[in-house]
C-alpha cells in the first residue's frame, strides 16, 4: 500500500498496487533468499539483475548448481527456465488421458521442471496461510515498515519449518500462475548491459537445456520399450 504520487510505479499490469518480490527456496520449503521492495511494474529480469549485482546480500550462485526459474526469466547459466510456448503446468498433463502425456522432449522437460519448481508455489501458499496479513494490502503502515514485515515473517517461517516441519493448518490454493513481467528476450532493460556476453550465456544455456531434454526423452523412450 502506497499513497499519492508514489502509486504510479507500484501499479502492476493488472491495475492494482503491488511490490515485486524475488524469492528462492529449497525443496524442503525454506527461503534461502528474498529481495523485497521493487515496484509492481518492474519486470522480473530487472529485479534479478539487482539481486545479483548487490555488493551486500546478493543472490548466492553456488558452483555447479542452478536455480529453477519460471518463464518470466531468460534461460541463462545457473538459471534454468522452461521452454516458452510449450505446455508447462502440471495440470496440463493428466495420467488418465494419453493425449495429455508429454508428446516430445520439450514437453517432458517442462513437465519435470514444473514438478520440481512447484515448491515455490507451495511455500508462498504456506506463507500466506501462516501470515494472513499478506492476503490483503496492509493499511496504515509506511512502505518501509511493510518491507520489514516481510523480512520478519520470512525469518519466522524458516524458524518454524526448522522446529516443526509439519504445517498443521489448511493451506489455501494459489491461483494459476499468470504471465510474468517479462523483459525483452534479446536483452535486459538496462542499456549498459553487455549484450554479447548475455547472448553467449543464453546460447550456451539453451544448448545445455536441449541436451538435458533430449536425454530425458531418450531415457523415457528406452524405459517404455523395455530397453
Amino acid at each position: 500500500m502506497v499513497y499519492g504520487d508514489d502509486q504510479t510505479p507500484y501499479r502492476n499490469r493488472h491495475g492494482y498496487l503491488s511490490q515485486n518480490i524475488l524469492a528462492a527456496c529449497t525443496f524442503d520449503l525454506r527461503f534461502i533468499y528474498v529481495l523485497v521492495g521493487w515496484e509492481g511494474s518492474a519486470n522480473d529480469s530487472r529485479v534479478l539483475k539487482d539481486a545479483m549485482s548487490r555488493s551486500a546480500c546478493s543472490l548466492p550462485l553456488p558452483n555447479g548448481k542452478f536455480y529453477l526459474v519460471d518463464c518470466g526469466y531468460p534461460n541463462r547459466l545457473q538459471f534454468l527456465a522452461p521452454y516458452r510456448g510449450t505446455r508447462y503446468h502440471l495440470k496440463e498433463f493428466g495420467p488418465a488421458n494419453n493425449r495429455q502425456r508429454p508428446r516430445n522432449a520439450h514437453e517432458l522437460f517442462n513437465h519435470r521442471h514444473s514438478s520440481l519448481r512447484n515448491c515455490i508455489e507451495r511455500i508462498f501458499g504456506i506463507f500466506k496461510s501462516r501470515f494472513t496479513i499478506f492476503k490483503s494490502q496492509p493499511p496504515g503502515f509506511p512502505y518501509e515498515t511493510q518491507k520489514s514485515m516481510i523480512w520478519a515473517c520470512i525469518g519466522l517461517h524458516n524458524f518454524l519449518k526448522m522446529e516443526n516441519s509439519n504445517d498443521d493448518f489448511e493451506v489455501s490454493d494459489l491461483p494459476p500462475e499468470a504471465p510474468r513481467n517479462v523483459a525483452p528476450i534479446d536483452g535486459d532493460s538496462d542499456e549498459d548491459d553487455d549484450l554479447q556476453t548475455q547472448q553467449a550465456q543464453r546460447t550456451a544455456a539453451s544448448r545445455w537445456r536441449e541436451q538435458m531434454a533430449n536425454t530425458m526423452w531418450e531415457d523415457g523412450t528406452n524405459v517404455a520399450q523395455g530397453v
